[in-house]
């Protein structure tokens, strides 16, 4: 092992810095703890601690702590759209839980009005909206993951979760009491700060008869379910579609549907979703899609831009 590999995988949390998180978070804080069982690919080395935090009061108090110590920290919600090392992440992995998870829904008028927190799952969110008829939620049908990490990335079919966004909560380690904040959006991406995190959000819809939306979700959730591998370990849609075209019909036509790497392979079901098909590693996953983005380039002259991130650190696994 080289000494710059060594120094990535060394932890930044002293003793002191674990007493201390243990004092205020106690069994919630987990050390050195492996982050595959929280991502949806199943794949990702150790944190160097992983603290479940179940209010916003919780949340502004390790905000202090991170920004007292200069301590990198990463939030993770479902783990649906990320890819970790196989040597893990250095500092602090924040799941929210508790209150953070909550979802009120009620009607105003001829609106449906959805206040939900960030680790709120985006399932449990749409069956809830659409049983109030709230119109156009089956654009949002079928995402994996949390209220926090849509809203992160904007996630949406053809329409997008910031085009039914209200008000956003956020929390930081500069500033860490829950506050408003004006935010975004665009394809796959919003103007969130990096080193904010969503604590709760306010969604509006236009009010329907809930038994045509629910029909409508059905209806998309189906088809979903024929067209995606969702019985396996994967992250959704790999790559950005380019301007005017599919990222999938391009992967596809290069025929890299079946291909492996380890224990990943190209999903010969949707070109796009790369699956965990038993021990794939990081690395597997990352080799696989640094060798379908260069095929597209080669063939197509499109450079895919990755929808999922790559954090952590990256070693031999």
């Amino acid at each position: 092992m080289s000494v710059t590999t060594a120094q990535a995988l060394r932890s930044l949390l002293g003793g002191d810095d674990r007493h201390a998180l243990a004092a205020i978070f106690g069994t919630r804080a987990h050390f050195d703890e492996p982050l595959a069982p929280y991502t949806s690919w199943k794949i990702g080395g150790p944190a160097d601690a992983l603290v479940a935090v179940e209010s916003e009061d919780e949340l502004a108090a390790l905000m202090r702590f991170c920004f007292k110590r200069r301590m990198p920290w990463f939030a993770i919600g479902g783990g649906s759209n990320v890819l970790i090392g196989d040597g893990g992440l250095r500092g602090i992995v924040i799941r929210l839980g508790g209150a953070f998870a909550g979802i009120e829904v009620r009607t105003e008028g001829e609106r449906v009005i959805v206040e939900a927190g960030a680790s709120a799952g985006m399932a449990a969110v749409t069956a809830k909206a659409a049983s109030a008829g709230a119109a156009s939620i089956g654009s949002l049908a079928g995402i994996p993951g949390t209220v926090g990490g849509s809203l992160r990335m904007n996630a949406g079919t053809d329409r997008e979760i910031g085009d039914f966004v209200q008000d956003v909560w956020v929390q930081s380690p500069s500033k860490p009491v829950a506050h408003p904040v004006t935010v975004q959006y665009f394809y796959r991406h919003s103007t969130l700060a990096r080193d904010a995190i969503v604590s709760r959000v306010t969604l509006a819809f236009a009010k329907n008869d809930p038994s045509a939306v629910r029909e409508e979700m059905r209806g998309r959730l189906v088809r979903r379910k024929d067209t995606q591998p969702i019985a396996l370990p994967n992250a959704g849609s790999c790559f950005r579609n380019p301007d005017g075209d599919k990222a999938a019909r391009l992967i596809e036509a290069t025929g890299a549907k079946g291909w492996r790497e380890g224990g990943a392979e190209v999903s010969p079901l949707h070109a796009n979703f790369i699956n965990n098909v038993g021990g794939a590693s990081a690395k597997d996953v990352a080799t696989l899609l640094a060798r379908v983005r260069s095929a597209v380039h080669e063939r197509f002259g499109v450079e895919l831009q990755l929808e999922v991130h790559l954090i952590g650190v990256f070693v031999d696994a």
